[in-house]
């Protein structure tokens, strides 16, 4: 065998290697969803800051640099990705990093991004409960396909999934 078959073989088993392991990391939920390797639950996906700071790192570990800080507690962040105990997030504008699991809670969480009216019922019609401003955080409830029921200081009421961000578009919940 030559040195340049030889490479091509070591190439192809490096690629063979690759491909194996993205299969693995982006096993399927059986919906055709990829799920996390840590934890099972589907990536990506909505989570909220449990702590009221958090680190932003480069990579996975305590020994990368920390880029920058998140100082808001509920915020809603995207999981796009998992190894070990951290967790890759991304915020509402796209900016993103590692941050360790144990910042995050599973309460899910929206930020208005715009001013959006609040309404007794699902409906355009529905009269006013309320007036969230832009870059309001609030608690989620249920979403139909077109809205959504959230709870922030103090009132509630449903809002068009297009005036929060932190629900995917086809999400239905309960």
């Amino acid at each position: 065998m030559t040195i340049r078959a030889c490479g091509r073989a070591v190439l192809r088993g490096a690629l063979i290697l690759c491909l194996a392991a993205q299969a693995a990391l982006a096993a399927d939920t059986g919906e055709g969803k990829p799920v996390g390797p840590v934890t099972g639950l589907p990536i990506p996906r909505f989570v909220s800051m449990k702590a009221t700071e958090a680190n932003v790192r480069r990579g996975p570990s305590l020994t990368h640099r920390i880029d920058w800080v998140y100082r808001r507690k509920d915020l809603p962040l995207q999981i796009t990705a998992e190894y070990g105990h951290w967790r890759r997030i991304q915020d509402r504008d796209g900016a993103g990093g590692w941050v360790h699991y144990s910042l995050l809670s599973g309460v899910r969480t929206v930020l208005f991004e715009e001013e959006a009216t609040m309404r007794m019922k699902p409906v355009d019609t529905a009269p006013a409960n309320a007036l969230a401003q832009s870059g309001v955080v609030g608690r989620l409830g249920a979403c139909e396909p077109r809205w959504c029921y959230v709870r922030t200081g103090g009132y509630g009421g449903w809002v068009h999934k297009s005036e929060i961000w932190g629900v995917g578009a086809d999400e239905l919940r309960e």
